[in-house]
């Protein structure tokens, strides 16, 4: 008896020692500054919040927003193809990064919707071309059915809408699950780098710069929770808005998409009525880092109405 005993004392010692090793604290916003802003680096206040964002480049602006748990910096290889062709704007979305949580926890795709129209329209932008990933997808398209004039043409790449059904992300089943408090304290980086593994489709590709840079920013005051908050808030029911957008579409997809597969593009395609679409072989969830150069050719031609864009 005494034998189970101590063995019990021993294994509980050990789950306590490995939820204590994973244990996380946050990073202050300060200390992030200092390795992910530059000089195109600006901050700009908007219902409560200072908004991280960079701004290069000339000629008509190109909106780009990053999806769920990234940041600007996903962007990184577009902006140095295209901006000596565009304005380029890129920011850090509430709840995510730098610009880190909302004060009011609103996470809805009418709050992002309504939150990029204010952001653009401080920044005195009466109409843009807008690129959007994943979630950032979802807003761009959200954005363009609420406001028909503002948005005149736009990129969707592997872009969120439809109810995720065969595919649903490990992490989005564990964000919804009962260990949710354990999770706002123990993220362990091994963890992210496992997530990126899953969205690149060459997970060669992905560096320890890469995972640290995702694994910091999500430890920004307030981005767990964040994190959370949003993919508790996504349920993708207003997909039949799709068929009133007139904004021409360029869909990119990775062929091993395995948040939001190939079915989806293709759907996409066929409810958008002026769409077009690129699969990338061999290339995941998040094309425009894995693969900058070349998606980033296709935007251009596709943004300035190039004869060879597709």
């Amino acid at each position: 008896m005494k034998k189970i005993a101590y063995t019990i004392i021993v294994l509980f010692l050990i789950v306590l020692l490995a939820i204590l090793a994973m244990r996380r604290s946050d990073i202050p916003l300060e200390e992030l500054k200092r390795t992910y802003t530059n000089e195109h680096s600006k901050f700009i206040k908007i219902d409560g919040m200072d908004v991280h964002y960079q701004d290069e480049g000339t000629g008509i602006p190109l909106v780009l927003i990053h999806g769920v748990g990234s940041s600007l910096n996903t962007w990184d290889g577009w902006a140095g193809q295209l901006k000596n062709d565009f304005r380029i704007i890129r920011l850090d979305l509430p709840g995510f990064a730098l610009t880190g949580p909302h004060p009011n926890k609103d996470y809805s795709i009418d709050f992002y919707a309504s939150f990029m129209k204010t952001f653009l329209d401080t920044l005195q932008i009466d109409s843009c071309y807008m690129a959007g990933n994943s979630l950032g997808g979802y807003i761009t398209w959200n954005v363009a059915a609420a406001y028909p004039d503002f948005v005149k043409r736009m990129i969707l790449l592997d872009a969120a809408g439809y109810p995720l059904e065969d595919t649903i992300p490990y992490v989005f089943t564990v964000a919804q699950s009962s260990i949710v408090p354990l999770f706002n304290k123990m993220t362990p980086r091994f963890l992210v780098a496992q997530i990126l593994n899953e969205v690149y489709g060459d997970d060669s590709k992905v560096t320890d710069e890469i995972v640290d840079r995702y694994y910091y920013h999500a430890l920004r005051e307030g981005n767990r929770d964040a994190f959370l908050s949003v993919v508790k808030t996504l349920d993708f029911k207003d997909y039949q808005k799709l068929k009133t957008i007139e904004t021409p579409a360029l869909l990119m997809w990775g062929e091993k998409d395995k948040w939001i597969d190939l079915k989806q593009a293709k759907r996409f395609n066929k409810d958008l009525p002026h769409s077009e679409l690129i699969v990338y072989p061999g290339v995941g969830h998040i094309p425009m880092e894995e693969l900058p150069i070349e998606t980033a050719r296709d935007a251009k031609r596709f943004l300035l109405g190039l004869s060879d864009t597709l």
